[in-house]
């Protein structure tokens, strides 16, 4: 790296965005296409079939005419790889050639989010050490068919059963008993008397990191199984990690799902390691997460697929081939159809998982991907192979199909696409055209309100996620002018304003904010430090987005609780009048 900056100020920044244009960075994650001066894309961060999405080179910036969505290339890869901007600036910084080193490396001054990553590294290095020392470590990896360079690549540790092994290493690094506590590392005894012990012992430990490689969460597979402890064991959710937004090894699939255009989701841990072994490294694994049939299941899905379809509307389903997992595939596929993905099935053998089929032959792994069937087309061949005697019953069959294909055509927004799987049914079990078009539409009308909730989930988690980032660059902006007041800029009016549009929200706003509030100064110090004459003009335009989106989430809110009554449309018929005043807003600015 060519360049360093010791001094942390908007210039950082700006030196950053001279090096990389905003065109080289939005075209390395989708596809853009000349449009005039400018470009345009299918925006990456909602669903839409016209492109709405352009980047303004001249500019420096990006906006969608759909969603509202803009910013420049520090807000373009925090939203698109779930990141903060530290950790923006960071990986652009790392791409442009500039060494980044801030003059805040003393504890004291490290935020909360700064110290728990610092642990998550330092936790990781130990359990490395830990596999280094273990044979019977070594020993049950390679029998899985591990070789050392995989084990390297995925930074797999160990930790042996002793109850405060690692405890006693963080404490000797200085790290506090809360911050540990914090990072799902350690736990407190019942008996609080006897101090704080380790939550992983014994296990073969998997780190799972972010979109950019930060250490964030563990995975933990026991070594030698007791018959009472579980088989795996993960981290608890904390500031770092949510289970429902996390796949693992999605920071080293990312860039192969782009470059494949597709996608391949498996269950577990070795699953992935194994796939990435035998270079189908466009694998990602959901860990056992987000599978049970529940709502929040249903959200967990929405939150998975939408990490990948960030990157590739096109995947393969690729879980166990036991009762379990095939139910799973089925409400994965059900979910990513509803949201608009192209969905495909691999057919594994009875008794097979990802993992098992790397190891015996990698070259059988590669044929099952190959051989993946689109799902309508997998479930129908499934019903034929089970109803050979159709003819002899030709009540089971529609049935069948009422049950096991129909609910996956119904979700596919595309009417020609629907017209292939009709004729295809047609011509396969020689039922009339008509009675498909009949039954199919029956389904259609009872999966009605559950494909509106699957898309309306995906749209209120969206929101809400582009809510909460513009909240923290509201919040960031007011802290900076809070330590360095403006004439003529009244802070104020503009908490007052937030207060409003959050209503009985704006507790948990701040509840939400407040934890961050070193590294959002440390932002808004950083972009606006020695550039603030547009400050107020930004405000006003955050202030804007934020009210916008509040609308939205409230109007996904609503639709989402599927209500039909009185009520929803007097809610309705207050968040449209509301919508009509803010667009008046936007046109004076």
């Amino acid at each position: 790296m060519d360049g360093i900056i010791t001094n942390m100020s908007s210039t950082s920044v700006e030196k950053i965005k001279e090096r990389l244009g905003i065109e080289e960075v939005i075209s390395s994650y989708i596809k853009l296409e000349k449009a005039g001066k400018n470009l345009k894309g299918k925006c990456p961060f909602h669903n839409e079939k016209t492109p709405s999405f352009f980047v303004s080179p001249d500019r420096n910036s990006y906006f969608c005419f759909g969603c509202n969505q803009s910013g420049d290339i520090f807000s373009f890869v925090e939203q698109f790889e779930g990141l903060d901007f530290m950790g923006a600036l960071k990986l652009l910084a790392e791409r442009a050639g500039i060494k980044l080193e801030f003059d805040r490396s003393s504890e004291a001054h490290k935020t909360e989010k700064e110290r728990l990553l610092a642990i998550m590294e330092d936790a990781t290095i130990f359990f490395e050490n830990g596999f280094r020392k273990s044979k019977e470590a070594q020993d049950y990896l390679r029998k899985r068919g591990l070789k050392e360079e995989t084990i390297k690549k995925f930074r797999i540790g160990f930790i042996p059963v002793d109850w405060r092994l690692l405890y006693d290493y963080l404490k000797s690094k200085k790290y506090s008993d809360n911050d540990m506590e914090k990072a799902g590392l350690i736990k407190k005894p019942e008996d609080t008397s006897k101090g704080y012990y380790d939550r992983f012992r014994g296990r073969v430990m998997f780190p799972i990191a972010d979109s950019s490689g930060r250490i964030i969460a563990f995975s933990g597979r026991i070594l030698i199984d007791d018959g009472k402890s579980a088989k795996y064991l993960n981290s608890p959710d904390t500031m770092l990690f949510n289970k429902s937004t996390v796949l693992y090894g999605i920071d080293k699939a990312k860039q192969d799902i782009r470059i494949k255009n597709y996608s391949i989701l498996v269950e577990g841990q070795m699953d992935l390691v194994l796939s990435h072994q035998a270079g189908i490294r466009n694998t990602v694994a959901v860990s056992g997460t987000a599978l049970a049939d529940t709502l929040l299941s249903k959200e967990n899905v929405v939150n998975n697929l939408g990490i990948v379809k960030r990157l590739s509307n096109n995947i393969i389903l690729a879980f166990d081939s036991d009762n379990a997992g095939r139910k799973a595939a089925m409400r994965s596929a059900a979910i990513a159809l509803g949201l608009g993905m192209d969905v495909k099935i691999a057919d594994l053998p009875e008794g097979k998982d990802p993992a098992d089929m790397v190891l015996s032959d990698p070259e059988s792994w590669k044929n099952v991907l190959r051989n993946s069937k689109p799902v309508v087309e997998f479930q129908l061949d499934n019903v034929l192979s089970k109803n050979t005697d159709r003819k002899l019953d030709p009540r089971k069959l529609p049935q069948a199909l009422r049950e096991n294909v129909f609910p996956f055509i119904a979700p596919l927004s595309g009417a020609m696409e629907k017209a292939h799987y009709i004729r295809l049914i047609k011509e396969k079990t020689g039922l009339s055209e008509e009675s498909i078009r009949e039954d199919l539409f029956k389904t259609e009308s009872s999966l009605k309100d559950d494909i509106a909730k699957v898309r309306g989930v995906e749209d209120f988690h969206i929101t809400s996620s582009r809510l909460d980032a513009i909240a923290r660059k509201l919040f960031g902006l007011l802290y900076f002018l809070e330590k360095n007041p403006i004439p003529n800029i009244d802070i104020s009016y503009f908490k007052n304003a937030i207060k409003e549009i959050s209503g009985e929200k704006y507790d948990n706003l701040i509840k939400s904010v407040e934890p961050f509030k070193d590294e959002l100064l440390l932002e808004a110090e950083v972009r606006f430090g020695s550039n603030n004459k547009d400050l107020e003009k930004d405000l006003k335009e955050l202030l804007v987005n934020f009210e916008d989106d509040s609308l939205r989430e409230e109007f996904s809110e609503v639709i989402k609780s599927g209500v039909n009554s009185k009520e929803s449309n007097e809610k309705l018929h207050a968040l449209n009048k509301k919508k009509l005043e803010l667009e008046n807003k936007k046109k004076k600015l």
